[in-house]
């Protein structure tokens, strides 16, 4: 497929070329950056590191409503997806996070709530040029510039952007603002190549995790969970703010004679998040909570799906109040090991 290239002074045209879907794109809320409707209340801009937030919620809201009912009657009204979306700006762990997710909403039964909206969704990347703190995701199998789970790849060329359609959906896209999109020379493709390898470079964090699936069952009894541990407050800001972190508990809701079922996330940090109905719990330390933790991401998930559940986005140690550092982690387990 051809690259594009869109002068930057042409951003707001683009986006409102693509009046017949909704537009997310990275904007800052309070004093967060996250995901949100592009309206003309909230300015978009394309200069950030990475969200606060990842772009998960979009697909995988924080509470989701799955369908209203009425106490006495039959009928089950079902929620829908609703409009097609474009995320407009997504850094390449991001949009690999919801491959890796995917796995598990498409296992053995189909999650129609994810799975419908995720299919309405285009994802329009952004490489990383500048990689933010903390950033790991050459390590576990990722880069700056990967296109894994996207449609469109976009770099900063300095006064335009470098479009690189990489699936249909993307080419569709394009096709939508084709007026504003004008080819791209061998030049542009090569400094973007360039640019990429250079951002690559910039990632000084690493990790080795070969073997760590393999190997992590054999540390069950191991003191380093509860090194791990000691200073966690278990408040789930890790696994909340995690692209690929995807617990949820389901609940009904009464109010008057008008109920709803919905989901929303849970953490397996929280301690009720395995505590029986008869009191009794399997995980009753943060100990064996920060060792499911690890196990999950980089065994369990593993052996169920042949894929780590981390992208290596550094969120969980920036975001982190007592400075609980994954990477760390994860060098004491291979050193144990």
């Amino acid at each position: 497929m051809e690259s594009l290239k869109l002068d930057k002074d042409k951003l707001k045209d683009f986006i409102a070329a693509l009046d017949s879907k909704k537009v997310y794109a990275p904007q800052k809320v309070g004093e967060t950056i996250k995901f949100a409707p592009v309206n003309g209340d909230l300015e978009v801009s394309l200069d950030f590191a990475n969200t606060t937030v990842p772009p998960k919620e979009i697909v995988f809201p924080q509470t989701e409503t799955m369908f209203l009912f009425e106490q006495g009657g039959t009928d089950i009204n079902l929620t829908k997806g609703g409009a097609e979306k474009v995320l407009l700006g997504v850094r390449p762990c991001d949009a690999r996070a919801m491959s890796v997710v995917d796995n598990l909403f498409s296992w053995d039964i189909d999650d129609p709530y994810y799975l419908d909206k995720r299919k309405k969704i285009t994802l329009v990347g952004l490489a990383c040029l500048e990689p933010p703190l903390n950033c790991f995701c050459p390590s576990v199998g990722g880069g700056p510039a990967s296109t894994e789970g996207l449609d469109i790849l976009m770099t900063d060329l300095g006064d335009a952007y470098l479009f690189q359609p990489l699936t249909p959906k993307g080419e569709q896209l394009c096709q939508l603002s084709s007026e504003l999109l004008q080819p791209a020379g061998a030049e542009d493709n090569a400094r973007a190549e360039e640019l990429h390898r250079e951002a690559e470079k910039k990632i000084t964090r690493e990790v080795d995790i070969k073997g760590l699936a393999e190997g992590l069952p054999s540390l069950w009894k191991s003191e380093i969970w509860k090194e791990v541990a000691e200073p966690c407050l278990g408040c789930g800001i890790c696994t909340y703010l995690c692209p690929t972190c995807h617990c949820f508990d389901i609940q009904d809701e009464m109010e008057g004679l008008d109920g709803r079922r919905c989901r929303m996330w849970d953490s397996c940090l929280f301690k009720e998040y395995t505590l029986h109905a008869s009191g009794h719990n399997p995980r009753p330390s943060r100990r064996e909570r920060q060792r499911n933790r690890i196990n999950h991401k980089f065994s369990y998930f593993v052996d169920k799906f042949g894929v780590t559940a981390c992208v290596g986005c550094g969120r969980c140690i920036n975001l982190c109040p007592v400075n609980i550092d994954i990477v760390d982690i994860l060098s004491k387990v291979k050193e144990a090991l």
